[in-house]
C-alpha cells in the first residue's frame, strides 16, 4: 500500500488511498524535462494517477514510446495531472494514449 499523500504544507493526508495496487513508492519518479530548441513540448492530461508510484509508471511507459526524451508529470492526486513529453520528433497521440493505458490509467481528452 502507497503511503499517505503529502499536502503542500507538508502535513500527511490520512484520507489518501492509493488505487495502483503498489507495495510502495518507487521514489521520485518525474523526470525532468530536456532537450534542445528542436524538441517537441506536448501537454496530456491524465486521470487517476495519486502517488509517486502511480507517476512512477506512467513515466516509465511514456519513456518507452520512440522519440520520447523526457517525461515531466504534474501530480495532482486523485484528480486529473498534468504530464509533458519532450520528444525528438512528433508522437501520435494513439502512441501516448497506448502508454498511458499500459500504466493503467486514462488520457483525457486527446
Amino acid at each position: 500500500m502507497c503511503n499517505p499523500a503529502l499536502n503542500g504544507l507538508g502535513l500527511t493526508d490520512k484520507n489518501h488511498v492509493c488505487n495502483c495496487g503498489a507495495n510502495g513508492h518507487a521514489g521520485h519518479a518525474s523526470s525532468e524535462a530536456h532537450g534542445g530548441a528542436g524538441a517537441i513540448r506536448e501537454h496530456y492530461l491524465v486521470d487517476g494517477m495519486t502517488c509517486d508510484h502511480c507517476v512512477a509508471s506512467v513515466t516509465e511507459e511514456l519513456s518507452a514510446v520512440d522519440g520520447v526524451e523526457s517525461v515531466s508529470v504534474a501530480l495532482e492526486a486523485g484528480g486529473t495531472s498534468r504530464v509533458m513529453v519532450v520528444s525528438s520528433r512528433p508522437v501520435e497521440v494513439e502512441e501516448i494514449r497506448a502508454a498511458v493505458t499500459e500504466a493503467g490509467y486514462e488520457l483525457v481528452n486527446a
